[in-house]
């Protein structure tokens, strides 16, 4: 039966391309193509099984167009452990043209679709049809995360509770066992224990078993499940009928017992890894003062829009995002950047939702709320990061995909070899049990996300953002980090660096008259010169018959006496420079130099220069230490290069470079196969940082917008790329960790479950403590701490 869907495709501009569209696609066998210029979309109908949706949009990739999509976050309910999860996303790739991610940790899955070929109504119904729930995480309520979780962990421990006080009577048995006692409760007794355990108890695993297997998958449940039936079924069997066999009660209670401890430990542990995010979401207030009719009301944050005029007063936290219109004050922004110092801010300024005020009344304007402010910007990049998965992740779902049936065929070989060479049925059936229990994928579904979690979380409160996993992965393979001079390894502003009077005259002489005829000048070097000036306690004096020469310099009359200022060229064009020796000493240097004189006399020089990071040498050094390769790149010339290169210590450098032959040297370091790292500030480097295998922009605040970079790093300090590095390589390190306990419970219980070497109780607790082990140790990460930085 023909198919017909319509979609959105980017790049029809104009009739020819809507033309060629139609012809590229009516060429595909089975396919019937209009594409419709006004509203960018295109009608394809599938008129055969060859004909695909795939076939479409690689012959319109091919010719340079694009098939839109749309991406939504779904919360799921009822994933156990990562089989659930690989299900899950194995449903949802099955639909055409679309890419499902979901993580186990954060219970969230983010699908990338293509609107009129499916839609979340369709996605939602499959991934229910497979046995879960799901629900757009916006439509979720906005409950306080904390008291919502302290109701299910209140719910969670009276579920033990109950669980505990029923096996309580087969623990005693077993410990009286352990001492040489073999008093054993009746048989119906244990029975009669045994069933609200396994019938009410388990219910919860029962009913994700069961939708799992309706799906057509298996999990952990289905694991536990299938083994707690077994020994509760056999020995049932066996008090029933009255046979003269052993009865495995209290191997199966034990095993829902320890299981159900497991999961809730489990539970508690995983609550913390969401930390680093809950502590960003607490940054802003619940209540607004929004001035209307002028008067002060309070308003849900919720409720305020651009436009609106807030009041914050000294002490509270700021609502939303917004420009200072009246009043003075000192912002605490640490929370949101990482600034250790206050701001100040005043009228044109710009203040961030959820930073504090600190001193002073402000009246601002609202120019950024709910979803667009930098703080919603920012917890939006850290709950991508923590749903996105790492290469290695992708292995190991692809191992949980099929580790679930290949222990179901374990364990039936197990039961059957072991009866055909025991005779013993029972014995058999309790090894069974034993590998269905010791086998839980659920710690290798946790072993990645939770670790990310953690990391991301730690990243963020150090005011370093990674937009995805895989940022976080490739950050410590670097082998090559490049970094931009201006903005970058320097401040990006110049500043006076040295101050040189001639003979008989006084530094603050020099700087009086050079402050007194730049006063009025915008030039930046020109505010440098008057800022250094009143630094030193220089006051201007007022000029008079200013006249500003282009390229040159000024001239002036300061207290009746004729003075100028300006290049060195320009005072020996005016016979007042008494020699060049200086002025090529530090224009070797790469300085600027500056000179001045007054009353027909030299006064002096004043050279500038693009200072250098507080933090610039210490971080390349860290870098190197760490075995890393740093190169610089700079439009400057050689000499100013040179100099700068030489100041911060870096392995080599690139002089005269484009914006635009940047991202060519990237290339050029990627073909001598390294892991190249670019540093830039996000705006002409942006070419660059694109090219990059990791790429880092420095910045506060409007950072967050540079949508080219991988790793953020809000605070304006250059020591966060070795912290970001550093936490890469501590966070892949906790990952490695976690996949060695996942995988070494199943490598050395496995074997011995299947020999009847393991109990069915210990494979139980050691189940339950591999999940326990994994997440335990991932929040080891939280002891991780930003890097002692130079300048801070």
């Amino acid at each position: 039966m023909p198919q017909t869907f319509t979609f959105p495709v980017g790049g029809m501009s104009c009739a020819a391309c809507a033309a060629r569209i139609e012809k590229v696609l009516n060429r595909q066998d089975g396919v019937h193509a209009t594409a419709n210029l006004a509203t960018e979309r295109v009608q394809v109908t599938l008129d055969t099984p060859a004909a695909t949706l795939a076939n479409v949009a690689s012959a319109l990739g091919k010719a340079g167009f694009t098939v839109g999509e749309k991406s939504i976050d779904l919360a799921i309910t009822g994933m156990s452990c990562a089989a659930c999860s690989a299900r899950i996303e194995k449903v949802l790739d099955r639909l055409p043209l679309t890419r499902a991610s979901v993580n186990l940790a954060t219970g969230r899955a983010h699908i990338v679709f293509v609107p009129g070929v499916t839609d979340p109504a369709a996605l939602i119904a499959r991934i229910e049809k497979a046995g879960y729930g799901a629900e757009p995480v916006e439509d979720t309520p906005q409950a306080d995360p904390r008291m919502e979780r302290a109701r299910e962990w209140h719910a969670a421990c009276r579920q033990f509770g109950l669980t505990l006080l029923l096996s309580l009577p087969f623990w005693g048995q077993m410990v009286m066992m352990l001492s040489g006692s073999m008093h054993m409760m009746p048989g119906w007794l244990q029975w009669l224990l045994a069933t609200p355990v396994q019938a009410y108890c388990a219910r919860h695993m029962y009913a994700r078993a069961w939708k799992a297997v309706r799906g057509g998958g298996a999990n952990m449940d289905v694991l536990v499940v299938l083994g707690t039936s077994i020994a509760y079924g056999f020995s049932a069997i066996v008090v029933a009928l009255g046979l003269k066999q052993p009865i495995y009660f209290e191997a199966s209670v034990a095993i829902i017992t320890l299981i159900s401890l497991g999961r809730l430990m489990e539970s508690r542990a995983r609550n913390q890894t969401g930390a680093g995010l809950e502590s960003l979401l607490r940054l802003q207030p619940a209540i607004a003062h929004i001035e209307t009719g002028g008067s002060i009301v309070d308003r849900p944050v919720a409720d305020v829009r651009v436009g609106d005029t807030f009041v914050v007063r000294p002490g509270e936290a700021i609502p939303v995002d917004g420009t200072v219109t009246q009043g003075a004050s000192e912002v605490n922004e640490a929370m949101l950047t990482g600034e250790s110092l206050p701001t100040i801010k005043q009228p044109g300024s710009t203040v961030f939702g959820g930073t504090t005020n600190t001193t002073g009344a402000l009246r601002a304007t609202a120019t950024g709320v709910g979803h667009d402010t930098a703080l919603a910007h920012i917890v939006r990049m850290v709950e991508q990061a923590q749903g996105s998965k790492a290469a290695v992740q992708r292995l190991v779902d692809r191992i949980a995909n099929i580790f679930v049936p290949a222990v179901l065929a374990i364990a039936l070989v197990t039961f059957v070899v072991g009866w055909l060479v025991t005779g013993n049925a029972g014995w058999s059936i309790v090894s069974a049990v034993s590998v269905l229990v010791i086998a839980c994928p659920c710690s290798l579904g946790l072993a990645t996300p939770t670790a990310i979690m953690v990391g991301t979380g730690a990243g963020a409160r150090a005011g370093i953002l990674f937009r995805n996993a895989d940022a976080l992965e490739r950050a410590q393979k670097l082998t090559t980090l490049i970094m931009d001079k201006t903005g970058t390894l320097t401040q990006g502003r110049p500043g006076v660096s040295d101050v040189l009077p001639t003979a008989g005259v006084n530094e603050h002489t020099l700087l009086a008259m050079a402050c007194a005829l730049e006063q009025d000048s915008e030039h930046p070097l020109a505010r440098a010169i008057v800022a250094h000036a009143q630094a030193n306690g220089v006051a201007p004096e007022p000029v008079t018959d200013f006249v500003a020469i282009p390229g040159k310099g000024v001239t002036a009359r300061v207290g009746g006496i004729a003075a100028c200022l300006g290049s060195p060229r320009f005072l020996t064009d005016s016979n007042l420079m008494p020699d060049t020796a200086v002025t090529d000493r530090l224009e070797h240097e790469g300085k600027t130099t500056i000179g001045v004189a007054a009353n027909g006399r030299f006064l002096g020089y004043i050279a500038l220069s693009d200072q250098l990071r507080p933090d610039a040498v210490a971080t390349v050094s860290t870098l190197r230490a760490a075995g890393i390769r740093v190169i610089m790149l700079t439009g400057d010339n050689q000499h100013t290069a040179a100099v700068v290169a030489r100041a911060v210590g870096v392995d080599d450098y690139r002089a005269g470079v484009l914006p635009a032959d940047k991202a060519h040297e990237v290339q050029k370091y990627r073909s001598e196969n390294a892991v190249v790292g670019m540093v830039g500030d996000g705006i002409n480097d942006a070419p660059a940082l694109a090219a990059a295998d990791v790429s880092f922009a420095i910045g506060a605040g409007a950072a967050i917008a540079l949508d080219t970079a991988d790793i953020i790093l809000m605070r304006s300090e250059l020591g966060s790329v070795p912290d970001a590095i550093s936490l890469s390589r501590a966070t892949i390190a906790k990952i490695r960790q976690n996949l060695f306990f996942a995988f070494i419970y199943n490598i050395l219980g496995l074997p011995l479950a299947a020999f009847g070497l393991l109990n069915p109780i210990v494979a139980g607790g050691a189940m339950a403590m591999s999940s326990l082990s994994v997440v335990s140790n991932a929040l080891l990460l939280n002891r991780w701490k930003p890097g002692t930085r130079a300048g801070s």
